[in-house]
């Protein structure tokens, strides 16, 4: 039944053969990978002006130099992952770049920055989405008391989607990714054709901005003001790395392919980020707080109430849902890449029913489920936590960079270097290439520090704290791991080392039926000594039970009815205190437990059976020398063959 849901659900299974076909073009990664940087653009501009409107509209002028600052940030990120991408073309990105030359402790930081900064995609995108929604439809009251189950059923809808497969997910990801690109790049081309008069047009006149602050802002207040609109339109650089991570999804050649997309995804999405914002300061755009949208105002100003307000609307909407694919691709491959390292549980390099890694989008979408209820779909609150896992990575991605040049730089020319991880080769210009990210890894490193200290009291210390636990928890898991596999080990075992499995079998029953008469048969295949143990709580049930077993004589053969009298009509305790007392008397050997088990033929009739072979089972799994086998019995749906009940 199961595997039918699944086919229903999510399509019939790919074979292993299939995943080559299953990678995605040019196009497709670039509606997968991209939609989170370019769904920024809706709110990026919006960010540093909602700041700058503190000092007075008149300097909201200063949007578009800050714009321009960041989009110079964008270029040395880009320049820095499209050289990971060609050192490190099995993905992992600052994960893995981090590992080679930094080590395991910062390789761990940057794993755990991503996997937060992957979890607050999806909520913060999700959240602004049903924000949107809400928004164009605010007489609908009901939508908006709704906004946390509305959004859970986004996530949900998205998950599904994205168990689909990447290929089937990339395709359905494209239109609105694309629409809201076109949809915008035409405001802006409208907007400067009209701002500059161009083709015989009158140019716009807009109003004179020159409104002041209430107060006076002058000194380290004014300082600090612009630095934290320069911190707020850093969320445009949120999920430039996810191409990076995800290079073994491209269609080969991969690292080709991959630095190809993301050069594409830069120039769409800073095109979008400074046109926005040259034309948002040119125009009078005013931000106003819990109202209509600055990227709204602007296409409403420039384009008017017509078809392409109306699309740009639209695709605002679907493109700032679906922005949380970014954290869909990306936190399960990152996932598979620490679980493998031992630093996650295994069972998240598990490809599953379509070739996706099903377990790491499954917690996924529980965490980004847990985040969303608990800031109550408010994206605003979230959104001050957003930035600093991604600009982590970034910095710590760079400085494995610089160090990575540094061990080209010690090579000869035709001489190479395996690393373990990647295989280095001499390179002409790894001079201005390490600088570049020398470079790099300090301007992030200090836009780390300025997010850090001018978003702190606004939440960012949540994500400051928890890094440093999941940290710890990757090293707790790991240390786990090396327990169990030094304790499986073969290399210094003996064969008289092994424990050796003692003749004997106990049987636990509550009763003479089909099913313990089959466990009994199983029994005595193992040993010659079966015991089947009965706590009797009632002579009455005891009298009845001796008369089946004599009754069924045939089958019980050898085997030695053990009654176990319990006074305080308990049954765990007897058995245990019995099944120990075996253990005692075959000291230093194998005592085999085989426990019979109904299989109902629905799921929720579990419910009604099994319970105390599973406390059973529980209590015995403490003895290292008791082994426990079910032997189960399918119930089946009794058929009507018209004689009575009883």
């Amino acid at each position: 039944m199961v595997n039918s849901i699944k086919r229903v659900l999510l399509g019939p299974p790919f074979p292993t053969s299939r995943a080559v076909h299953e990678r995605l073009d040019k196009a497709r990664a670039l509606a997968v990978f991209a939609s989170d940087p370019i769904s920024s653009n809706a709110y990026a501009t919006e960010a540093i002006m909602t700041v700058l409107v503190v000092l007075g509209t008149g300097h909201l002028g200063l949007t578009f130099p800050i714009a321009i600052a960041i989009t110079v940030l964008i270029a040395l990120v880009v320049f820095s992952y499209n050289q990971t991408i060609q050192h490190y073309p099995q993905g992992g990105g600052a994960y893995m770049v981090a590992k080679d030359n930094l080590g395991t402790n910062p390789s761990l930081v940057a794993g755990a920055a991503l996997l937060t900064d992957y979890v607050l995609t999806v909520s913060v995108s999700v959240s602004a989405g049903i924000r949107a929604i809400t928004s164009a439809l605010h007489d609908v009251t009901w939508l908006t008391e709704h906004r946390v189950l509305l959004g859970l059923l986004v996530i949900l809808v998205i998950t599904w989607i994205n168990l689909r497969g990447v290929r089937e997910s990339g395709t359905i990801f494209a239109i609105p990714t694309y629409a809201f690109v076109v949809g915008v790049f035409a405001v802006i081309a409208i907007g400067l054709v009209r701002y500059y008069g161009l083709g015989g047009l009158e140019p716009m006149r807009p109003p004179a901005l020159v409104g002041e602050a209430a107060l006076p802002i002058t000194g380290f207040a004014y300082m600090w003001l612009i630095l934290r609109a320069f911190a707020a339109g850093c969320t445009a650089l949120t999920g430039i790395e996810a191409i990076s991570d995800g290079v073994s999804a491209f269609q080969r050649p991969e690292p080709r392919n991959a630095i190809i997309t993301m050069r594409a995804m830069a120039v769409m999405a800073t095109g979008l980020f400074l046109g926005i914002s040259f034309l948002a300061t040119h125009v009078g755009i005013v931000p106003v707080e819990g109202g209509e949208s600055v990227l709204s105002q602007l296409t409403r100003t420039v384009a008017g109430p017509g078809p392409l307000y109306y699309w740009v609307q639209g695709f605002t909407m679907l493109i700032l849902v679906l922005a949380a694919n970014t954290g869909y691709q990306d936190f399960p491959r990152l996932s598979s890449f620490l679980a493998r390292d031992g630093f996650l549980p295994r069972w998240m390099t598990n490809v599953g029913h379509r070739l996706v890694f099903s377990a790491g989008i499954l917690t996924l979408t529980a965490l980004a489920s847990l985040t969303l209820v608990a800031f109550g779909g408010d994206e605003i609150r979230m959104l001050p936590l957003y930035a600093i896992g991604v600009f982590i990575s970034f910095t710590v991605s760079q400085l494995g960079m610089v160090r990575l040049w540094g061990k080209i730089a010690a090579l000869a020319p035709g001489e190479t270097l395996d690393t373990g991880i990647t295989t280095l080769h001499y390179e002409k210009g790894w001079q201005w290439r390490r600088l570049a990210n020398l470079v790099g890894a300090i301007t992030t490193f200090v836009v780390l520090i300025i997010l850090a200290a001018t978003k702190f009291l606004d939440g960012a210390w949540i994500i400051i704290v928890a890094i440093p636990a999941i940290v710890f928890l990757f090293k707790r898991i790991r240390g786990h791991y090396t327990t169990v596999s030094k304790n499986l080990r073969t290399r210094d075992l003996q064969p008289d080392q092994l424990r050796s499995v003692a003749d004997v079998v106990v049987v636990p029953i509550a009763d003479v039926h089909r099913g313990s008469l089959r466990a009994i048969k199983y029994a005595l295949r193992l040993s010659k000594d079966v015991r089947v143990a009965y706590v009797v709580t009632d002579p009455a049930a005891e009298a009845r039970l001796r008369q089946r077993w004599e009754r069924w004589e045939a089958v019980t053969g050898a085997a030695k009815l053990v009654t176990i009298e319990s006074q305080y009509r308990e049954v765990i305790d007897p058995l245990v205190d019995y099944i120990e007392e075996v253990n005692e008397e075959f000291r230093d050997q194998l005592v085999t437990v085989v426990v019979p088990e109904f299989v109902p033929e629905t799921l929720m009739s579990n419910f009604l059976h099994n319970q105390t072979a599973a406390l059973l089972r529980i209590r015995l799994r403490a003895h290292e020398d008791i082994v426990i086998i079910d032997v189960p019995y399918h119930l089946e749906r009794p058929k009507d063959d018209g004689a009575p009940a009883g």
